[in-house]
């Protein structure tokens, strides 16, 4: 890891869907996700994040959270690196002289696995994870952290009947004496404009040694992920414009929000149905769509 960063961040995500689903709500029938009151669209923090972890991952860098994952067993890899045998007493007198619960850390063990932890893997050093299940090494805040995607106007969500040419049985094929098709539904978003916001603490970076290299990861992976990402009942979704606050120190120098209220978006078409229907200006000034990211220094 390089040496945690020193200045704080606040960030704009702003993504677009056409045609999908950019985030299904298992609850209501894997509908998108809406506000009930507003009809806003509504895209969650941990399906951000999921998108993060996946393009990380291939990059070669290794992550906690991931699919088919048991997360007790890499904690206890972690104590296997650091030669702690947790069937046994601690090694140190300091964590105490007889094991408390069997396979569990405790003392200063836990903080040395929770270290290996961030060290390890990359969506601990960026989100922060609780450890403190099974072998326990503890739990700890990550410096990033994401608020939920937002639509800018209201959205339409469309049900289609599909067919398949096919069934999953003989029996269905015997009911239907040889036609074979099987009707679905698929639920989709014309369009909408999404924004997330997003915060980085360099005080929290320092806890888990979150440094340069990572956070040039995580603006790539924002601009990126997307692109990795594809599939039918998504639709066509794409980063429009990662705008990045960048602050002078740690404690930073103005609010996130007076920094979020500087950027204005505001539909120019309706319905909107692509992102030129968009005006999105900094400042009062209207950004080009082109380059994806701008870089903004805070000032007092």
């Amino acid at each position: 890891m390089s040496e945690p960063i020193k200045n704080r961040y606040d960030f704009v995500l702003i993504f677009d869907v056409q045609d999908g689903n950019p985030n299904g709500d298992p609850d209501a029938g894997n509908l998108p996700r809406v506000d009930a009151e507003t009809g806003c669209g509504l895209v969650t923090d941990v399906c951000l994040k999921r998108k993060v972890r996946n393009y990380v991952q291939l990059g070669g860098h290794d992550v906690f959270v991931k699919e088919k994952a048991v997360l007790n067993r890499l904690i206890e890899e972690a104590y296997q690196t650091l030669n702690v045998d947790l069937a046994k007493p601690p090694t140190d007198e300091k964590d105490g002289k007889k094991r408390n619960q069997n396979g569990v850390g405790q003392g200063g063990e836990v903080e040395r696995a929770r270290d290996t932890m961030c060290r390890k893997y990359y969506d601990i050093r960026a989100f922060g994870a609780v450890m403190s299940t099974g072998p326990n090494a503890g739990q700890v805040r990550g410096p990033v952290q994401l608020t939920f995607g937002r639509s800018v106007d209201r959205i339409v969500s469309l049900e289609h009947s599909i067919t398949r040419m096919a069934v999953a049985t003989q029996a269905e094929a015997d009911k239907q004496s040889g036609d074979n098709r099987t009707m679905g539904r698929k639920n989709t978003v014309p369009y909408g404009l999404y924004v997330a916001h997003g915060f980085i603490s360099a005080h929290l970076a320092a806890q888990t040694g979150f440094g340069q290299a990572d956070l040039d990861l995580l603006w790539e992976a924002l601009q990126n992920m997307f692109e990795h990402d594809r599939s039918a009942a998504r639709g066509l979704m794409s980063t429009q414009k990662l705008i990045v606050f960048q602050h002078d120190n740690a404690l930073g120098n103005a609010s996130a929000q007076s920094q979020f209220a500087r950027i204005g978006i505001e539909a120019v078409k309706t319905p909107p149905r692509s992102v030129n229907d968009y005006r999105i200006t900094l400042d009062g000034n209207v950004l080009p769509l082109s380059p994806i990211r701008v870089d903004v220094k805070v000032t007092p």
